[in-house]
């Protein structure tokens, strides 16, 4: 058993993959909860330090904060498995978190807010308004109508000649608003002609590599 944790560990901090030494803010780990399921789900092991050494924690008291975290800091409230393990000696706590089916799922920060986050590789950053508004359309029980206007042959014309655009570019070269270029990329997001990438400084838009027209 005690080889499954250290096979675990020898990954280090990933995509779907966090370490925390202890859990002594039920909001902070609320924010790890939700970007795991709004991003590909995700593993936490308590008890486990950023190098991967093992600690040890007190396993009841730590549940205890996570189970706070899913359900007083989450919105929807996010579900998670759990197991108890004992290696050399050490209690640590691992939990398991799946890609949420509808999306977005918030956390609340500090100011109250209920915030979006999502996992780019160890990071847990905010998610784009695209993004979010993006997932809402998606949840939409309404169709959505593609227009290919202008706008539309711009930034697919554009994007057909460079790797990416970002908002304030496609604003730019199509003289619009900011709401108006958000609209029309989650537009073609929808329809699948597009894809969205963010860090946590930057977020772009390049040609889906899986739609129709586009070489695999």
């Amino acid at each position: 058993m005690s080889l499954y944790i250290h096979k675990l560990i020898l990954q280090g901090e990933h995509q779907r993959q966090d370490f925390k030494f202890q859990v002594n803010d039920s909001r902070k780990i609320a924010r790890t909860l939700v970007a795991f399921a709004n991003t590909d789900g995700g593993k936490l092991l308590i008890g486990v330090k950023d190098n991967g050494v093992i600690a040890g924690i007190r396993t009841e008291e730590e549940y205890h904060m996570i189970e706070a975290a899913a359900t007083m800091y989450c919105k929807p409230e996010i579900d998670f498995a759990f197991r108890h393990w004992t290696i050399d000696g050490r209690k640590l706590l691992e939990v398991d978190v799946a890609r949420a089916q509808v999306k977005p799922c918030f956390a609340l920060s500090e100011n109250d807010k209920w915030l979006a986050y999502i996992r780019v590789g160890d990071q847990n950053i905010l998610a784009s308004t695209v993004m979010i508004k993006y997932w809402n359309r998606r949840n939409s029980p309404e169709g959505t109508i593609i227009r290919y206007s202008e706008k539309e042959r711009l930034l697919l014309q554009y994007l057909g000649a460079h790797p990416f655009i970002t908002l304030a570019k496609y604003c730019q070269i199509a003289g619009i608003a900011r709401y108006q270029a958000e609209n029309i990329l989650v537009n073609l997001m929808l329809a699948e002609l597009i894809e969205i990438h963010q860090n946590e400084k930057h977020v772009w838009f390049r040609l889906n590599p899986k739609a129709p027209g586009q070489d695999d």
